[in-house]
């Protein structure tokens, strides 16, 4: 689903990954609801409408091209961009601009709103388009946030690839020969035998490298393609975490098939949750001692609480 998909374990509602730099649409903070920040930015001769020349998709999304890019590649939904850009509303107002800031904007295209994730896949770098983005593509009328059609400009700087996912093991949909299973009617495997002693307790504080996927094969989360292990409580996870890392020590790695009772359930009520039978596969890296790492409640799964990009429109 970030992104950023997004960290899944936490019980606490996660946001998706952080962008590194304010996405479209920023607003100041106001003191009146719908107020925007006045920008002295002249807007373009066909602010109002997009002019005869100017191609548009099925979705109702019009852009035109203003400078040819030098590359060759398109982002994907899944890519992180770097952009420069302004936006105006129909009335010429400008209220936002990485160029007035003078630092391109990075973010996944996964999580702005719909008109970029579609358009700025049409870009390749170096290349200037406008876009006129439909209310329905754009902020669908939310108090606080630009009304109406909206235009931008946006100059693609660079493509940043989303690290490509982890190939599915063959046992994936179903717990394979050698398997165990709780009373709870969680299965598990040991992959790798560790080299610690000590097992962690449900309110342990765990190193881990993990990914997930679904029974189709679908990589949802991965700490290992963030290339960063996750610290996590274990009082702050889905049940069939709490209780299988449990059985671990330090060095093992083991493969959890989760029945969906143990994980978001087979119609998650939080939004971007996996549905259904999910699997792990989990290397416990370090149990920490008392006090050490994120306390019960927070995000774990290795993410930060976000400062959500400003005008993101999280894609779930």
């Amino acid at each position: 689903m970030i992104v950023a998909l997004l960290a899944f374990l936490a019980c606490s509602t996660p946001e998706t990954p952080a962008a590194s730099a304010p996405a479209p649409a920023q607003e100041a903070p106001a003191k009146k609801a719908g107020a925007r920040p006045k920008l002295d930015i002249p807007p373009p001769s066909d602010v109002a409408a997009a002019p005869a020349d100017a191609t548009v998709t099925g979705s109702g999304l019009a852009s035109k091209v203003l400078t040819a890019g030098t590359g060759t590649e398109h982002p994907t939904a899944k890519d992180k961009v770097s952009v420069n850009y302004t936006g105006w509303t129909t009335d010429g107002a400008a209220f936002d601009s990485s160029t007035k800031r003078g630092k391109p904007a990075t973010f996944g295209l996964g999580q702005v709103i719909a008109g970029w994730t579609e358009g700025v896949q049409l870009m390749v770098v170096g290349e200037k388009r406008r876009f006129w983005i439909p209310e329905e593509l754009a902020y669908k009328g939310k108090a606080g946030k630009p009304a109406g059609m909206l235009v931008f400009d946006v100059e693609l700087v660079e493509i940043i690839p989303a690290p490509k996912p982890i190939p599915a093991p063959d046992d994936v949909a179903a717990p394979s020969k050698g398997s165990k299973k709780t009373a709870s009617g969680l299965a598990y495997r040991v992959l790798t035998k560790g080299t610690g002693k000590a097992h962690p307790t449900a309110e342990s504080m765990v190193v881990v490298d993990y990914t997930g996927w679904n029974k189709a094969g679908e990589m949802f989360d991965s700490s290992v393609t963030r290339g960063k292990p996750a610290s996590l409580s274990l009082g702050g996870v889905i049940p069939g975490w709490t209780e299988g890392v449990q059985l671990m020590v330090v060095g093992e790695k083991t493969r959890f098939w989760i029945p969906a009772a143990l994980a978001y359930g087979d119609t998650p009520k939080r939004p971007g949750a996996p549905s259904g039978d999910l699997t792990f596969d989990v290397e416990l890296k370090e149990i920490k001692a008392a006090g050490e790492g994120p306390k019960r409640g927070q995000l774990p799964i290795g993410t930060k609480a976000m400062k959500r990009p400003p005008g993101a429109e999280q894609k779930r």
